[in-house]
Formats: structure tokens, sequence, C-alpha cells
């Protein structure tokens, strides 16, 4: 399998599903909003983009299965699966506030190999696969060089259910915004990822996320020279549902302060 031919299928794919949700958010009507749960957000836009995006998929590869944030698919492949964010950054794309993203992943067995994520607004695509560099429309992209959390620029999101944690999170924010050159929340992870990728972060943390939230975005900063881990230090984001995902430089420091106060 050509793991570049698949990415630049995907890319495609991406951007037809991208120009539906472009072309839906000119004449969006927020009555036709619907609640998965608490804050949780869903609309037409994102069921019908999900759909576009997987009969592009299953032309690509056609034994592979699907996890997808809205279920309009739930075949789960023996070796391939899709893992699919169909409009990633829903509440601001309801509101009418950049940014908001398509978010595509694919998985081998256990392994993430391959991810392009479609920034909308700014018609900028990232995409990386296995032994690859990481690349945006083209160029290709390196996380930063920055070397200590006092000189980054950090980014972050809130869970909208769950506050179990919410205040030890909060303490945390608020050591980071005296240490750091600043926190930024654009209610994107996919795209708080390939941002880091690409630089314009240095790091990015969150808890309380979901695969698809992140498959994508991990594959494309790993390619970029970053470095991705949960709040533990280990491997297993995705199965701990927490990111830190950073330059590769500030790993360890960033890791420390995160750690004290999720032990």
């Amino acid at each position: 399998m050509e793991l570049s031919i698949i990415t630049n299928q995907v890319i495609e794919v991406s951007k037809q599903a991208g120009d539906f949700i472009r072309q839906e958010r000119k004449t969006f009507d927020p009555d036709k909003i619907e609640y998965k749960g608490l804050n949780d957000l869903v609309s037409y836009v994102d069921k019908t983009a999900e759909r576009i995006i997987v009969d592009g998929l299953r032309k690509i590869l056609p034994e592979a299965g699907f996890i997808t944030e809205e279920k309009t698919t739930t075949t789960i492949g023996e070796r391939y699966n899709w893992i699919i964010d169909p409009l990633d950054g829903t509440t601001n794309f309801i509101h009418g506030l950049p940014s908001f993203s398509v978010s595509i992943a694919l998985k081998e067995y256990s392994e993430l190999v391959a991810g392009v994520v479609y920034e909308i607004n700014l018609d900028e695509c990232f995409y990386a696969w296995k032994d690859a560099p990481a690349y945006l429309n083209g160029n290709e992209i390196r996380v930063s060089n920055n070397q200590t959390v006092a000189n980054s620029l950090i980014a972050t999101g809130f869970p909208y259910y769950d506050f179990e944690k919410q205040a030890t999170y909060i303490e945390l924010f608020a050591d980071l915004m005296k240490n750091c050159h600043g926190l930024r929340r654009l209610g994107s992870a996919a795209v708080d990822l390939v941002y880091t990728a690409c630089g314009r972060f240095d790091a990015f943390y969150e808890y309380n996320l979901n695969a698809w939230d992140v498959a994508a975005g991990i594959v494309i900063v790993k390619q970029a020279g970053g470095a991705v881990v949960n709040f533990k230090g280990g491997n297993e984001v995705l199965e701990a549902r927490e990111v830190i995902a950073t330059n590769g430089k500030i790993t360890r420091e960033l890791l420390t302060i995160v750690q004290k106060y999720f032990k």
C-alpha cells in the first residue's frame, strides 16, 4: 500500500467535505442545531459531511472500517480503520467563528499511519504519512525550535461536559498563564495540533478528547518532528483521552508542570 498516494486521495475527499461545509456556513440556520449531550452540538452539516467522507474513503480503501464521530457507519475493519471527525469545531461553525476543520486519520492495526486536517476557513490542508515529512498545502513543515516553556505560545481546550477535573485544570491554566508567552483556545483540537506541527504553537494540551479529535493531528505533529504523550508521559494518547503535543524540546518541562496538577 502506497501511503503517499492514499494520503493525496484523502486530501481530495477532505476538500470535498470542506467545500460543502463552507457553502452551508453561508446560509446555516442555528435553529437546526441538535444536542447529543450537554453542550455537545451537532447539525445536519456534520452528518452530511461525514457521509461525503465515508463514501469517498470507501472508494480509496474498500476493506477499511470506520471510527466516526457521528456514527453514520459503525463498520470496523480487521486491519485498516479510518478515524473521522467531519467537522471539528462544530460550536465555532454554528456561531460563525473560525476555526473549524475536517480531520481524517488512517489506522493500521494499532498504529496511526496517515493523517489529513483541512482547516476550511483559511483553505489550509495539513497532512503526513508514516516515514515521510509533514506538509501544509504542498510545503514541508516543521515544529518550532523553541527550547523553554517560558518562551512558548501554548494552545489548550476546555471540556464541555464531565467537569470533575475542572478546578484542577483551571489551576494548571493559571500556572501556565503566568509562565509562558500566552495561552490560546481555538475550539478545534485538530487545528491546535497542526498549528503545533507547523510552529505556530509550541505545544498543545487537553484532556477528555476522543480519537477522532486528535488522531490525524497526532500523525502530523510526529512527522513534523514533534512529540505526543499523555499526561503520564506515555504513548497511549487515544486510550487515555488526553494529549500533550509539543515541538519535542519542551516536552519534559511542560509534562513536569502538568503533573503538578494531574498526577
